[in-house]
């Protein structure tokens, strides 16, 4: 456990989704004469450009940290388990507390801080959760959570004099009146609207992402972006399809193609772009054609020319997309 001393300014580095609990959690200690940084981690399920706007708009200076492979190791596998869909929510944010504890020690800063609110979250913000969270950070000690600390045993921060625990809040539960009225006191009237930001708690995309672990346990990051876009499929002898819905889709996709794909189009009418992963022969590659015709401008069971990212053409026939739908992820 690291000694702390009481200073003046305390410093602090917060974890920041840029949603309402992680701003009034910053302004909360700003108040309190703490001289507050704070830090938003991003992957392929969730993005930091929402919380790079909130940050700049309350002055906060602003870290920003992609998680790479070892992420994607625990949430494949949490040593605590996944919630109802691939969230790992206790596991994630441990992670995320002994990331931004080495950023923390990196700058030389006091302690870490959460927006985490006692009992928001009946799973992951109970105080079993929380405590979990903090142990298994490795930074117990030096953690603070402004909104409940009143409800939580002091920290060693408060003892040491960087923060009066008379400044700090005491919300709990998972209504949010208390939470707008200290926006109001703070003068905090530009908010989000609570919501979900991370994708593995949507049973959609964690369905498709089940199914891609399932079938490539090695599948990383370039293989998890294509899960956001298009049609997916995964054919009767194991290969996946993706399909673009539109144009834009078909752009993005061409774009984020990974290593492995080959490309699919059909060159003599307007169609999906189409990316196949699988065996370069046989009835898998035959049928991921016939579906990239038949999610074109071709009926069911016309014959059509579909272009190989590879140079080669297939005559198929065009499949009715309804065939399709015990396919779809």
């Amino acid at each position: 456990m690291n000694h702390i001393t009481a200073k003046h300014p305390a410093t602090a580095l917060g974890l920041y989704s840029g949603g309402l609990d992680s701003m009034l959690a910053a302004l909360v200690l700003r108040r309190a004469g703490v001289a507050a940084q704070v830090v938003t981690f991003q992957s392929p399920f969730f993005a930091a450009e929402a919380a790079r706007r909130s940050a700049l708009a309350l002055d906060l200076p602003h870290h920003v940290v992609e998680l790479g492979e070892d992420y994607l190791a625990m949430v494949q596998h949490p040593p605590r388990g996944h919630g109802s869909q691939m969230n790992p929510c206790v596991d994630c944010h441990a992670f995320m507390l002994a990331r931004a504890g080495r950023l923390m020690d990196e700058l030389g800063l006091d302690f870490l801080f959460t927006g985490e609110v006692l009992g928001q979250r009946p799973f992951s913000q109970n105080r079993g959760a929380l405590n979990a969270v903090a142990n298994d950070s490795g930074y117990a000690d030096r953690l603070l959570r402004p909104l409940s600390a009143k409800l939580l045993p002091p920290t060693a921060m408060e003892r040491a004099g960087l923060v009066e625990r008379q400044l700090l809040q005491d919300i709990s539960g998972r209504g949010r009146k208390r939470q707008l009225a200290l926006a109001a006191e703070l003068g905090l009237s530009d908010f989000p609207s609570p919501a979900g930001g991370c994708l593995l708690t949507e049973p959609g995309f964690s369905r498709r992402l089940r199914d891609l672990w399932g079938h490539e346990p090695q599948a990383g990051a370039d293989r998890i972006a294509l899960l956001k876009l298009g049609r997916h499929l995964r054919l009767p002898a194991g290969a996946k399809l993706v399909v673009g819905r539109n144009e834009a889709e078909n752009q993005a996709l061409e774009q984020a193609m990974p290593d492995g794909a080959l490309a699919m189009h059909t060159p003599e009418f307007n169609g999906p772009l189409a990316l196949y992963f699988g065996p370069e022969h046989g009835p898998d590659l035959t049928l991921a054609a016939g579906l990239t015709a038949g999610y074109g401008q071709c009926a069911p069971g016309e014959r059509a020319l579909v272009a190989l990212g590879d140079g080669r053409r297939l005559q198929v026939a065009a499949i009715d997309r309804r065939k399709a739908q015990e396919m779809l992820l």
